[in-house]
């Protein structure tokens, strides 16, 4: 297989915007930070019931996931937005809280068509003044129509994505299932991942619509993740939900880019929940193999996965939430 040369970085940022988890008193070590909201007039907001009449503007959790991933090469930098959260409003209120500019984002990745992942992309569309002109990488199957199939229960279907509403507020949708660069090679976008792990069998719930008709969808291939190489560290994967599975997305990223040295693994691992908690005993132990330097397993990683790999790698486990940052400086 072709590696692809992914240029090292001279340092990166991952700003986690949206996220299941808010925690004020989350700590920091290291390159990890925390905002900590201070009482100044930019992070308060009325309160009628607390003496003096101010109350904490906190940031908000939603059971979703987006990033802010900034990379500084060759004394530029530039930013890109990593999915954006389950609600119009929640994505663009925490960078408000955050005092990051949705204007600086030159480039957004989405994950996969999800709508936890989506739907703040409306929001985003009007903090930039309604015509976003930007690239919007996605896998040709983002948009299928998808549903959860869970017996004894009538089928959910998931609100899907629209395209027009994405080509009318001007974005430049690219599909693609292989991997392709973003920011001039900074940053490698996965496209379809390959399925190598005997466990990682995907979500058997899932179903999705082929033609007119319902069919098993539990690969989910739209799912992808986006990798950066910060120098002298390694590999940072940033993932969404990781329905490609965890270990399969770490180890195609070490493949692509042949890189092996991991610095960090971030984002959702989807471990939560009964159909999967027979696989994070071999999930553990695989990146425990891998051993990143920063692992955050964030969204729907599931609180059992997370007790289980902060036990099993205590100095590299942070401790997800909003607001949590991870600066990387070569």
């Amino acid at each position: 297989m072709t590696t692809f040369d992914l240029e090292p970085l001279d340092s990166l940022t991952v700003t986690v915007l949206i996220d299941n988890v808010t925690d004020l008193l989350a700590t920091e070590k290291g390159p990890v930070k925390r905002l900590i909201p201070g009482l100044t007039s930019e992070s308060v907001q009325p309160s009628g019931v607390l003496e003096g009449g101010l109350a904490l503007d906190t940031l908000l959790a939603e059971h979703g996931f987006s990033a802010l991933v900034t990379v500084e090469k060759g004394g530029r930098k530039r930013t890109v937005l990593y999915d954006a959260g389950v609600t119009p409003g929640g994505m663009v209120e925490n960078m408000r809280r955050m005092d990051l500019s949705p204007k600086d984002v030159e480039t957004v990745v989405l994950s996969h068509g999800h709508f936890d992942h989506t739907t703040g992309l409306e929001g985003f569309i009007g903090a930039i003044g309604g015509q976003a002109n930007l690239p919007v990488v996605i896998h040709p199957d983002f948009w299928a129509r998808r549903r959860f199939v869970i017996p004894g229960r009538e089928p959910f279907e998931f609100p899907s994505t629209s395209r027009s509403a994405l080509l009318g507020a001007g974005f430049e949708i690219t599909e693609d299932k292989r991997p392709s660069f973003v920011l001039d090679g900074s940053l490698l976008v996965t496209g379809e991942v390959d399925r190598t792990t005997e466990y990682e069998q995907g979500l058997p719930i899932h179903q999705a619509l082929r033609g007119e008709e319902w069919a098993p969808d539990p690969l989910i291939l739209d799912d992808q993740a986006l990798i950066a190489n910060v120098r002298g560290k390694g590999l940072v994967v940033l993932t969404g939900c990781g329905h490609a599975g965890i270990v399969n997305i770490v180890r195609y990223a070490q493949k692509l880019t042949g890189v092996d040295e991991v610095c960090a693994i971030i984002g959702g691992f989807h471990l939560s929940g009964v159909l999967f908690e027979a696989i994070i005993p071999p999930t553990v132990a695989a990146l425990q193999e891998i051993a990143p330097s920063h692992i955050v397993p964030a969204h729907c990683a599931g609180w059992r996965a997370q007790v289980a790999l902060s036990a099993a790698m205590p100095e590299a486990f942070v401790t997800p939430a909003v607001g949590t940052r991870l600066e990387l400086i070569a």
